[in-house]
């Protein structure tokens, strides 16, 4: 299918062929007849993809800062490399849409194949012959509107958000700055509800287009325009100004004050400057208030990613009744807005209206994007799938194909890299769930072919070796599935949220043949096998401390996601196995404590105690701080006389002495060429031991819950199945272990491109 980009490292927006997108549960699959442009958004996207670096890194501090804290944790040329990729990715563009269904997920209520729908774009991507989109996000058009208005209908939520924010009805004095499509929209609404509105702006084309909606419309001419308005409103002032210009001058805010009755609403819906002076609102005792764009539901992944809406009676009006509102309005002929499009192109030519947005050589208001017709209700969009057939792994050959499944950061900078260091030599499929970024991810990095969803790499039998470089939730399932179709499989940490998946997981490795590799690479490392061999004559148990500065997230980052199974399941796992790796010997029983700060499994800041088979002790220390002088991990070991001590994995001292010291190596490349000579029928040995090290992460995870050391046994062990029956509700991949031992469920996250894309934070 076609779709709009804009490459994120600048040039020209290009029309790209990429795969049609997956749905995940609480998603729709929808053939797209028409999408608007809008302007102000849209062409401060595709100005900052053109900036230079520099103007990148001052418009983005927020992103600086992130790339200062990865260069410190894995080194400069790691953060490079992310950086580098970044820039290579393509940033899709629209949001606002109207098409018919072809495809509806399960956890989805009221859409069905063959309805049209209005649409809008939680993480963009509308203007696309094909849009994956949230439920909640889409509205069925009500009879008697075409698609071509009901396009509108995402853009019109903006407008209506902010004239809900401004509290005003019937007979309300509105004032409207910057008549563009949002503010003309905004205008229109506020007329449709009752309201008496005015519009200021400083070009003919958009005063024109309002008046013609009956909007008392004037030219921005300062103190004139400021006693009109006054005039206008019998002396009071408005009683709601409606801030709807771009720009980074703070003057359009500043200019509302001077328009606006004591005591009314500011309410700013476009992005502008906000250098402000205190006087002006407190003189007048003005509330200012800024519109997040279509209402209630947006940027929650609650809403937009899990489909959980917010009951009526809680929460009226969130951003998908804010779409049914506008388009019942244009139902009802109180809302017109087909005289606003003054450009219309079909799909292919979208470069061309980019142009006209960057270089305004033209005036314009709104610009549509026309679509080949939809498929016929009932008709598959997309290929069908084969019948997978189950086969025997084989020996790997030289030249053997790799399908790679998530297409992220993470992937792209560290793992790849070591792949191809390691000698894997021909990559043919990678998959993403939207396929977008599956197909700029193969353009960039020399993938035959790119595919949407995993079942495209998995129900190929020509791919020999799959890697699994997705969200945390998905791993168990995917490799599962890989290892009973006798792949063999590299799966990103960790391989399991729940006792019941990781057994699954072991079942089909061993019915599948396929060599079976955890990335828990730090065991592989040059430092920790140092360390190892140093202390291999050692004549009693060790005493091992794991200390990590891992630093604070953002609140929405995935540490913070329990159906992701948190810190704990998803980067102290990686500490548990160097533990296990570093004194050789599997772990038999662990004890965990948690902080205060958040729900157990979530814990920014825990503890860990390790007792192993040969009786040595391993305490993992994990923080959420990051002192500017502290490196993230440190680790060391005593037995006897003997001391190891590793500093990030850039240097090994044992007894006080130095015998390594290099760039940060943890591991990767040799974790990679590991699996390639499993792969090619070497020694397979170290499955067991991965395996035994994440049943003892998720032992941890249930020590949480019940303030007890519990004993990480094996499937084989009866008393171990007995014990996992006992406490499954502890641990499950969409809940969370609590001292109570019951389970919070949440939501089962619907899969968007990103469901495939990224394997969380490289450590």
């Amino acid at each position: 299918m076609r779709q709009v980009v804009q490459a994120a490292s600048g040039g020209a927006v290009r029309v790209v062929e990429v795969p049609v997108p997956t749905v995940g549960p609480t998603e729709v699959l929808v053939s797209t007849t028409a999408s608007i442009v809008s302007a102000g958004t849209e062409r401060a996207v595709t100005a900052l993809a053109r900036s230079s670096l520099l103007a990148k890194a001052r418009a983005r501090p927020d992103l600086v800062r992130k790339v200062a804290v990865k260069a410190r944790a894995d080194g400069l040329s790691t953060a490079v490399r992310t950086v580098r990729d970044r820039l290579g990715t393509d940033v899709p563009l629209g949001y606002s849409a109207c098409g018919r269904v072809v495809e509806v997920g399960a956890a989805v209520d009221g859409i069905r194949p063959g309805d049209l729908v209005a649409t809008g774009g939680a993480g963009g991507a509308n203007h696309a012959e094909f849009q994956s989109v949230p439920g909640l996000l889409c509205a069925r058009v009500p009879d008697g509107v075409d698609a071509c208005a009901a396009a509108f209908a995402t853009i019109g939520s903006i407008a209506l958000h902010g004239l809900r924010l401004a509290e005003v009805g019937p007979g309300s004095k509105v004032v409207v700055v910057g008549l563009g499509l949002v503010g003309q929209l905004a205008a229109r609404l506020a007329l449709a509800s009752g309201c008496d509105v005015a519009g200021i702006d400083l070009a003919e084309l958009p005063l024109d287009a309002a008046r013609a909606a009956g909007v008392r419309a004037f030219a921005e001419s300062g103190e004139a325009t400021t006693e009109a308005v006054r005039a206008w409103s019998r002396g009071r002032g408005a009683d709601a100004v409606l801030v709807c210009a771009a720009g980074r001058s703070a003057e359009p805010v500043m200019r509302a004050t001077a328009l606006a009755r004591d005591r009314a609403h500011l309410v700013v819906v476009g992005d502008v400057g906000l250098d402000l002076t205190r006087a002006p609102f407190y003189d007048k005792e003005l509330t200012l208030r800024f519109a997040r764009s279509y209402g209630p539901g947006r940027y929650e992944r609650g809403y937009e990613d899990w489909g959980v809406d917010y009951p009526a009676g809680q929460v009226r009006w969130t951003e998908g009744r804010n779409q049914e509102a506008v388009l019942d309005l244009l139902a009802a002929g109180r809302l017109r807005v087909d005289d606003l499009v003054t450009h219309a192109f079909p799909i292919e030519q979208a470069p061309r209206a980019y142009e006209l947005v960057a270089e305004r050589t033209e005036p314009y208001l709104a610009i549509r994007f026309d679509y080949p017709p939809s498929p016929a209700p009932g008709d598959d969009a997309r290929p069908r799938p084969r019948v997978p057939r189950q086969r025997a792994a084989p020996a790997l050959r030289r030249g053997s194909r790799v399908g790679w499944i998530g297409a992220g950061a993470f992937s792209a900078s560290v793992l790849l890299p070591a792949f191809r260091a390691a000698g894997f030599d021909q990559f043919a499929t990678v998959a993403s769930a939207g396929g977008r970024s599956a197909r700029s991810f193969a353009d960039r990095h020399g993938f035959a072919g790119a595919v949407a969803g995993a079942d495209a790499v998995l129900d190929d039998d020509d791919i020999d070796v799959i890697v699994i470089a997705t969200p945390h939730a998905t791993h168990a399932e995917l490799a599962a599935r890989a290892l009973e179709r006798g792949r063999h499989v590299w799966c990103e940490k960790p391989l399991a949220l729940g006792f019941d998946e990781l057994d699954r997981v072991e079942r089909a490795a061993a019915a599948g043949g396929g060599a079976l590799v955890v990335g828990y690479n730090r065991r592989f490392s040059p430092a920790l096998g140092g360390a190892h061999a140093a202390l291999s004559e050692r004549t009693g148990p060790l005493s091992v401390v794991y200390r990590v500065a891992a630093g604070p997230v953002p609140g929405d980052h995935w540490y913070n996601d329990r159906v992701q199974g948190g810190r704990l399941l998803g980067e102290v796992c990686h500490f548990v196995d160097a533990c296990a790796a570093l004194t050789g010997s599997q772990v038999d029983a662990v004890a965990a404590l948690a902080g205060r700060d958040a729900e157990l499994l979530l814990a920014p800041d825990m503890s860990v105690t390790l007792r192993h088979v040969d009786g040595s002790l391993s305490t993992i220390a994990y923080s959420s701080a990051h002192p500017r002088g502290a490196r993230k991990e440190q680790v060391e070991a005593l037995a006897g006389v003997r001391h190891v001590r590793i500093d990030d994995y850039r240097e090994l001292v044992v007894d006080g002495r130095s015998v390594w010291k290099g760039a940060q190596d943890k591991g990767h490349r040799d974790a990679a060429a590991a699996f390639l000579r499993m792969c090619r029928g070497g020694d397979t040995s170290v499955t067991a031991e991965l395996l035994a090290s994440s049943r003892a992460t998720l032992a941890a995870a249930d020590a949480l819950g019940v303030e007890a050391v519990r004993a990480p046994t094996t499937p084989a062990d009866p008393a171990g199945s007995a014990d996992r029956a006992g406490r499954a509700d502890t641990t499950n991949r969409a809940g969370t272990a609590n001292r109570a031992g019951t389970v919070d469920h949440a939501p089962a996250a619907g899969a968007s491109d990103s469901a495939l894309d990224s394997a969380g934070t490289p450590t």
